[in-house]
Formats: C-alpha cells, sequence, structure tokens
C-alpha cells in the first residue's frame, strides 16, 4: 500500500494532474493498492492556514493513524503547506512508513512556489532567507507574506530531514533547488507520468492553437495571444485561474474554454493543430506540453526552465518573444511528421512504462 499525501491549492492546475496520475499508475502499472489522503485550501480558513504554517503542521495523529489503518509501506506526500507540515512526515515515520517527498515547484524556499513576482523570474529568497518574499509581499497581504515567510525559515530543514527519499520532476528543478540553498541533497529525477497516447497525429487537421494552463502571468498568456495574432492562428485557451476575468473571451481569434476535464482536454486537443507552452517562468516539468506532444501535437513552447528536456529543441523559442513564437507557429501548424515525432518524444519521457519502474526503485530504496 502507498498512501498519497497532498494539500490541494486554492487554484488547482497541474500538480493535482500529477499527484492523480501517480495514484493511478501505483494501481495499475505497479499493481498495488493506494489511497490518497487529502486537505483542501480552498475550504480552510486563513486562521488555521496560519497556525498551520508556524507550528509546522496541524494534527498530525491524522496522518499517523491513516498510516497505520491502511498498513501503508510507504508515505508518498507533495503539497505539505499550509496544514501537513513536517509534523505529517514524523508521524509517518512513527507508524513505520518510508517517507517520499515529491518536491513539483521550488515551495522549499519561495513562498509562491514558481520563483515568479512582479512580471518576473524571481530567486532572491535563498535557504531559510526568505525576508525578500515578506518585502515583495509575494502572496499579496503583507501578513499572509509574512507568515509564509516565517513558516519556510522556521521548518525548512526540520521537512526535509523526515525524508527518506525526495523526488524532483526534472535535472532543471534538481539544479535550481540547489542554488536556491534548499536543504535538499541527492533528489531522484522521475518526470510526471502521461497517461494517453493517441495512436497517431491528426494536428495536419487541426483548427487552431491550444493553451492549456492555469491562467496565471507566469504562463505567458499574452505572449501566445500576441504570436497568435501574428501568425493568423485562432487561439483556443483550457484553464482557470487569477487572470481569468481580465483575459478577453473571445475577440481576436481568441475563444476562452474556462476549466476543463480529462475528456474536454482530449476533445479540444483532437480538434487542435499544434499545443502551446509559452511560460515565462522555470517550468519545473511542463505536464501540459507533455500531455499536448502525446496527443500528437507539436508543441511551441519557451526555452526555459524543464521545458527544453521534454520539448524538442528546434520547436522552443525565447520566453516573451511573440514574434519568434508566431514564427514557430507558422512552421509547426499541420504538420503531421511534427506530430508523429510529439508522440515518440512524449512517450520517450513521460509515459507509464519509463516512469514506473523509476518510480518503484525508489519505493524500494
Amino acid at each position: 500500500m502507498i498512501l498519497f499525501l497532498h494539500s490541494r491549492y486554492r487554484t488547482t492546475g497541474g500538480e493535482e494532474r500529477a499527484v492523480e496520475d501517480l495514484v493511478w499508475l501505483v494501481r495499475e502499472h505497479l499493481s498495488e493498492d493506494s489511497e490518497l489522503l487529502g486537505r483542501d485550501a480552498a475550504v480552510m480558513g486563513r486562521a488555521q492556514a496560519a497556525a498551520g504554517l508556524l507550528r509546522g503542521g496541524l494534527r498530525p495523529d491524522d496522518v499517523y493513524r491513516a498510516v497505520r489503518r491502511t498498513r501503508a509501506r510507504v508515505l508518498h506526500a507533495h503539497n505539505l503547506n499550509p496544514t501537513f507540515g513536517w509534523r505529517a512526515l514524523a508521524a509517518a515515520r512513527r507508524a513505520g512508513a518510508r517517507v517520499v517527498l515529491h518536491l513539483h515547484q521550488y515551495r522549499l524556499v519561495c513562498a509562491v512556489g514558481v520563483g515568479f513576482t512582479r512580471g518576473e523570474e524571481c530567486t532572491r529568497c535563498h535557504g531559510r532567507n526568505t525576508l525578500p518574499g515578506v518585502i515583495l509581499a509575494c502572496r499579496g497581504p503583507r501578513i499572509e507574506s509574512a507568515v509564509y515567510g516565517a513558516g519556510l525559515a522556521l521548518w525548512q530543514r526540520r521537512l526535509a530531514s523526515q525524508a527518506d527519499a525526495v523526488i524532483v520532476p526534472s535535472r532543471f528543478a534538481a539544479e535550481r533547488l540547489e542554488s536556491l540553498g534548499a536543504p535538499v541533497k541527492g533528489p531522484h529525477v522521475l518526470a510526471n507520468v502521461v497517461r494517453d497516447f493517441a495512436p497517431e497525429s491528426t494536428a495536419n487537421s487541426g483548427r487552431y492553437a491550444l493553451l492549456a494552463t492555469r491562467l496565471a502571468p507566469e504562463k505567458g498568456i499574452e505572449v501566445a495571444i500576441d504570436a497568435c495574432r501574428l501568425a493568423d492562428m485562432p487561439l483556443v485557451i483550457a484553464g482557470d485561474g487569477p487572470e481569468r476575468a481580465r483575459l478577453d473571451t473571445g475577440a481576436g481569434g481568441v475563444t476562452l474554454a474556462g476549466r476543463a476535464d480529462a475528456d474536454q482536454l482530449r476533445k479540444l486537443r483532437r480538434g487542435a493543430a499544434l499545443g502551446l507552452a509559452p511560460s515565462r517562468f522555470a517550468e519545473t516539468f511542463g505536464l501540459a506540453a507533455a500531455e499536448s506532444m502525446a496527443a500528437g501535437l507539436p508543441v511551441a513552447a519557451s526555452r526555459i526552465g524543464a521545458l527544453p528536456e521534454v520539448v524538442p529543441g528546434e520547436w522552443l523559442t525565447p520566453p516573451g518573444d511573440a514574434p519568434a513564437l508566431a514564427e514557430t507557429i507558422r512552421r509547426l501548424r499541420g504538420d503531421a511528421g511534427a506530430g508523429a515525432l510529439a508522440i515518440d518524444r512524449a512517450r520517450a519521457v513521460a509515459s507509464p512504462e519509463v516512469v514506473a519502474p523509476a518510480l518503484a526503485a525508489i519505493y524500494g530504496g
């Protein structure tokens, strides 16, 4: 039995899908039972969240009892903020489970996790020095930023010390965490798994470019809009997030599809000519890009973060450069050969046949 631990974000995104996919992978490809113990930040009061951050976690006995009840041999922990904390991992160890800590973002050091603030990449916080994030009020209200900064500084090392193994989704993520002074040594690199692969590419019959993403400034949404207008390419944007109210819903060849579930995304990808990943921050993997490629879509993407580990180099452009992205869109649309290459590349990087044995080795270690 593998027990997964995850606190859902107020605005959900790729990390939630990655956790769900790993629960599925354990059941279907490792033939082992799995269960998810979750909490939801969206229904949590701010006072409770602050208490969890400053105390290093609340109600760790929930985790202890879950490990004992399920007889889990491994606790696979994901986002622990704000109320799981290091105490949840310590409780799992007391109950006899091996603890695997999965760092999808830079949240050990960065209060917002993505290393992006005020319209640009940011690596100001380093190790336990989270004061820059407090001064810049990266989380919005100054008091919330102060609480997050204090919680990270107080418990960062204690949290990392409770893990028997640490997973990151790319080589770039490992390097960036080291440069940020995160107390993580020798993490395992494990790509996010992609479940579905198209038998062949239908990109040559596609009618639009597809951007499936959380609607946040660091995702480069405005760059995608400008590039598609330059390339005279209709754009469909699927997702939700803080930028939704600001986006023009349909003007100028842009269609905002809203939050899409797995079935809706499959349908949108079947109608697309290519995918986009115009990120302006250092992605730790690029799950949406990998999923689009697995669906047979070539992907025009930014040359930033871990995206070069997923997307072929000739499809990459400088982040924030709409004209360069537009040129790549013109070159890739309708290219069935590029779509076939996309499927092969995604399979080599993120298929269950690649990810499952690597995960089994980490669990068994």
